[in-house]
């Protein structure tokens, strides 16, 4: 990409081939007229070697002067002005040489910028080039390959071995393997059994498997996913439009400096001399090169940044606010605790119970099985099925008679003096779930289920307190009793609970006053509270089953894709580094042209001497923009908070954790 396709002079409706064409031909022929003119030169022909070199600036000054009219009629003032009176400069005064290497290095500047942001830009784009195109659809009995905007909810699907999954749904299969690298940045391929979600974007890396589509192509995850790439990959960040106005007085700078030269010395040559060198400015070289390779890295960690805006104001964060359910939780009840009954042991009351569990969808019962599989139990496909929706259900296991559900249902189901002294009459903390266990007549059991803390939830509040934060906000829509229960023992500053949507998105408000906010949610309820703060983080790999995450995303500036919430130390980190290198490179850049002007003023450089001495400077900032390609360690951030040591938390054991709903 040279000079034409950076500044999209051409409509590419109407001549996008001449404009590809040109785009690949018009930094190999400024190289081959400057080389043609030296050649010239060194064989006598001083006036061919000028007009060689003289042809090559008009080109290119000729090119630059429609783009820049074309972005003054939009409003937009650049930079590029002063490149523009360089070369225009050179031409009046006769310096063909210097003209030509001004034309050549800002031609080459704009390939090398745009060979940058290709580079930076490579793993969301990556994900683009993921979306399928057709699915295998279910239709009579038989499978027909299908358009992806032909799917429509309750579609049944066939996802093959090494195929994208399409949409989200849930698993009519008894199991699949996924591989979610491509959106989450984990190498692990993950499990999920018969009735879980699957999202949308990620691999089959195991057998095939049917899919019941939830939601159509378009409103699926990861299609909302390349909507939010696409508005990254065309967004410009506010740093970027800061540079730009910051244009307007780098030219004034730069045109009294040659003027003043110009006037002390009567020398017009130094008056060129000092155009030149303050051609192109690094301001609007590095700014996007590290902005781009800064949001790169965070997709590569499984962190989608919508803009580059949202960046940078990751980067100046004073106030979080966090949802609780699927956030701070992770959003669905785990087995924390087993208490078997008299002649049982703890992992027979879960392989009988998760045995059963498998008939059914609710979400107790995945739980359950989900349990049973992470301790490696073998299950027993059950039969002789009754359910009782919201209470339990009963079946055969093997030999086995089985009933599984609340105290009540359960107890109904017991023979003779079945109980358990050390359940009966437990009270369990609150919010969670207990669900009873009887085997042929006897209580073989008690599971205790909960909604629990995050385990990285304490290093992570713990890291936002190093980063800058100076208030962590609890807000939930839980009542008071729970939501303080839960946020003992993490440092919040305050707990909200009762939350309505609309309070949360007034609280987000209210709380601007300490500073740039970010909200952190995972729900439709929490759409109106991330869209109001400076940053709005959703949590779309997993939070509340994956069930909402399509809906918080649309709304929020980050997307958290894999369901994991210290991936968010991990972006922050990069923000401010790539936030910093972008500074950084700004101040030198224009630190060593304004010297190397002041120089060009006194006649200490030659216009050819001061093109090479810009171009060594623009390369040297870009080069340093791209080290935000090369981010902290993963987990750095993380680690370093680990150190510090984590304070006991009652929620952090799997004795009491705050639950989702009764069976």
């Amino acid at each position: 990409m040279t000079l034409f396709a950076f500044a999209g002079l051409v409509p590419p409706s109407a001549f996008g081939f001449v404009r590809s064409l040109l785009s690949r031909l018009l930094l190999p022929g400024l190289l081959l007229a400057l080389a043609a003119g030296a050649i010239a030169w060194a064989g006598g022909q001083g006036v061919l070697a000028a007009r060689i070199w003289a042809g090559t600036t008009a080109l290119v000054l000729a090119l630059l002067a429609i783009h820049i009219l074309s972005s003054l009629r939009r409003g937009e003032f650049g930079l590029d002005l002063i490149a523009a009176l360089a070369m225009g400069a050179a031409l009046v005064f006769g310096e063909n040489l210097a003209g030509a290497i001004v034309a050549l290095m800002f031609t080459g500047g704009q390939a090398l910028e745009a060979y940058a942001q290709r580079r930076a830009a490579l793993e969301m784009s990556a994900l683009l080039a993921r979306v399928p195109r057709t699915a295998a659809r279910y239709e009579n009995g038989r499978l027909a390959d299908v358009p992806l905007d032909a799917l429509r909810p309750g579609d049944c699907l066939l996802v093959r071995r090494g195929e994208v999954v399409p949409v989200d749904g849930t698993l009519d299969s008894p199991l699949a393997t996924l591989d979610q690298a491509a959106l989450t940045g984990e190498p692990l391929p993950v499990r999920r059994a018969q009735g879980e979600a699957v999202m949308s974007g990620t691999t089959n890396a195991g057998n095939a498997f049917n899919l019941t589509a939830i939601h159509a192509a378009a409103d699926s995850t990861y299609a909302g996913i390349v909507r939010l790439v696409e508005a990254a990959q065309r967004s410009k960040a506010p740093m970027v439009r800061l540079a730009d106005r910051y244009a307007l007085g780098f030219l004034v700078l730069t045109l009294a400096i040659a003027g003043a030269a110009w006037a002390l010395s009567g020398d017009p040559v130094r008056l060129l001399a000092v155009l030149v060198i303050a051609t192109p400015c690094p301001l609007i070289l590095a700014v996007p090169v590290a902005i781009i390779s800064g949001m790169s890295r965070c997709a590569g960690r499984g962190v989608l940044v919508k803009d580059g805006g949202a960046l940078e104001r990751l980067a100046r964060l004073r106030t979080v606010l966090i949802d609780k359910t699927g956030t701070l939780t992770g959003g669905r009840p785990r087995l924390i605790a087993i208490t078997a009954g008299t002649g049982f042991a703890p992992d027979d009351a879960l392989r009988l119970a998760a045995s059963l569990d498998q008939a059914s969808a609710h979400v107790v019962a995945s739980a359950l099985v989900e349990a049973a599989g992470e301790r490696g139990l073998a299950l027993t496909s059950p039969s002789d099925i009754n359910e009782e929706p919201g209470a339990g259900l009963t079946g055969r296991v093997g030999a086995h008679r089985v009933a599984v559900g609340g105290r009540g249902f359960v107890a109904a189901h017991l023979t003779g003096n079945g109980g358990n002294s050390e359940t009966d009459g437990a009270a369990f903390p609150p919010g969670t779930v207990s669900v009873d266990v009887a085997v042929d007549g006897v209580l073989a059991g008690t599971l205790l289920l909960a909604d629990a803390v995050r385990e990285e939830a304490q290093a992570v509040l713990a890291a936002l307190r190093d980063m800058g934060v100076t208030r962590l906000i609890l807000a939930t829509g839980d009542e008071t009793a729970r939501a303080q229960a839960i946020a003992a023992g993490l440092g919040f500053d305050a707990v909200l609970s009762n939350m309505t949507p609309q309070d949360k998105a007034a609280a987000v408000v209210a709380e601007r006053a300490n500073g740039p906010v970010m909200m952190i949610g995972d729900g439709v309820n929490d759409a109106p509270a991330l869209a109001a703060a400076d940053i709005g983080v959703a949590m779309g790999g997993g939070g509340s089953g994956g069930r909402s995450s399509a809906a918080s995303s649309e709304a929020a500036s980050v997307v958290i894709l894999v369901d994991r919430l210290d991936r968010l130390i991990d972006a922050m980190a990069i923000a401010r580094r790539s936030r910093a290198i972008a500074v950084q490179s700004v101040v030198a850049g224009i630190g060593l042209s304004t010297l190397g002007m002041v120089a060009a003023a006194f006649g200490l450089l030659a216009p050819v001497e001061g093109a090479l001495l810009q171009e060594l400077i623009d390369v040297a900032v870009i080069l340093n923009a791209l080290r935000a390609l090369r981010a902290p360690p993963a987990g750095a951030a993380r680690q370093g908070a680990a150190r510090q040591g984590l304070r006991a938390c009652p929620f952090r054991s799997a004795r009491c954790c705050p639950a989702v709903g009764q069976r």
